[in-house]
């Protein structure tokens, strides 16, 4: 397995990047652009309003054929209030894995694919390779939807995508779709021995979030189920409450935020027609008897939908066939991958790693999860000449 002095050494400036969701990835994204210059390889840039974040888009070999897109995003969850054994943005080497923010969730990824590029040169490509690089996926896929009409306006399809998650190199079908919405409730404030007068909007809250819980206890219940899944059903939680101001006050101001997770077979307007028909029909009447300057509005936080690759598909078996693996599966952590099958791509998410390293202290990836993916590109590489 060859290339992973390389692949570390990129690695390491890769993770030297902080891009936590809440900064700018610019300076890992110019640092990719300038690499692949090295090369010959333009790549495109699709910058946000700011100029503070971008997709980046590169190609190599015929650029008038389908070809294989290799996807992966650029940014990291924080570090804050986390127990590091080292510093999280600086690679460290230990036990024979790489230590640092985003080694497994994917920077590991778009490093072994970076230090294939000089490998994809060298061959007579007949198909060629995109790279697809996002930003803003860990606060909900929001920033790689640029990326994906640039993908949708091209003249020649996509014959399949890539999605390098970590997976430990096993090749994945299904994810579940999520959104997430923050609720609103403006109730009418009073002093607390004038309750009846008022319109108590934690009370207000906690009916709804009483609500939500019942769909999700719905879900679990009688809703769709899928045994590929750890969780087998959908899910639907609250998890963020913010309101009043004293013991005394009635609040008059609560928010709070929830977040489900659904199956492909599953409508998520439907689930959100359910709540807003309980709170149009349900809640609202009673605070407009009291005060008509009440209600209670929601503002979509993020959406990305569930992916559901077929297993019998030709781009699943491709990719088991070049993993020398007979297995797939479904995972409950969301990817990227259902925006690209959305556009009819068909979509696998397979890379190196384990999920469950990702997001904690002392984030690591296998030095041979590295080599692994490396032996995959390199045939990846070898199917396309």
């Amino acid at each position: 397995m060859s290339g992973t002095p390389r692949s570390q050494s990129l690695l390491r400036d890769l993770v030297g990047f902080d891009t936590t969701s809440r900064n700018p990835n610019r300076p890992l994204i110019e640092y990719v652009r300038d690499y692949l210059k090295q090369f010959g390889v333009e790549a495109e840039l699709i910058w946000n309003n700011e100029g503070t974040k971008a997709n980046l888009w590169a190609t190599i070999g015929p650029a008038d054929r389908p070809g294989i897109i290799l996807s992966g995003h650029t940014d990291v969850v924080p570090v804050d209030d986390q127990d590091w054994s080292s510093e999280p943005f600086s690679l460290r080497q230990a036990d024979g894995r790489l230590y640092g923010r985003g080694t497994a969730d994917m920077k590991g990824f778009i490093a072994a694919v970076l230090a294939m590029v000089p490998a994809m040169l060298r061959e007579p490509l007949v198909r060629p390779f995109h790279m697809a690089l996002s930003y803003d996926e860990e606060i909900g896929c929001t920033g790689v939807t640029s990326l994906i009409e640039r993908i949708r306006s091209r003249s020649v399809p996509a014959e399949m995508c890539l999605v390098g998650e970590p997976t430990e190199m096993l090749p994945v079908v299904g994810h579940k779709g999520g959104r997430a919405y923050k609720a609103t409730v403006t109730g009418k404030e009073a002093h607390s021995s004038l309750a009846p007068r008022a319109v108590n909007a934690v009370e207000y809250a906690a009916e709804l979030i009483a609500y939500l819980t019942g769909i999700a206890k719905d879900m679990a219940d009688r809703g769709p189920r899928d045994e590929a899944y750890d969780v087998v059903h959908g899910t639907l939680q609250t998890c963020l409450v913010h309101g009043g101001t004293a013991v005394n006050v009635v609040p008059g101001r609560c928010e709070f935020a929830f977040e489900f997770r659904h199956l492909a077979e599953t409508d998520p307007e439907s689930i959100m027609s359910k709540v807003k028909e309980f709170v149009e029909n349900r809640l609202q009447p009673r605070m407009h008897a009291v005060e008509a300057d009440t209600g209670i509005t929601f503002e979509p936080i993020y959406s990305y939908p569930a992916l559901a690759t077929p297993r019998d598909a030709a781009a699943v078996q491709f990719v088991k066939q070049l993993v020398n693996r007979n297995d797939d599966g479904k995972v409950a952590f969301g990817t990227e991958g259902g925006l690209f099958s959305n556009i009819g791509i068909p979509t696998v998410v397979c890379g190196p790693g384990s999920i469950v390293q990702a997001h904690k202290p002392d984030e690591y990836i296998a030095i041979e999860q590295l080599s692994l993916c490396e032996a995959f590109l390199e045939r990846l590489i070898a199917s396309a000449r």
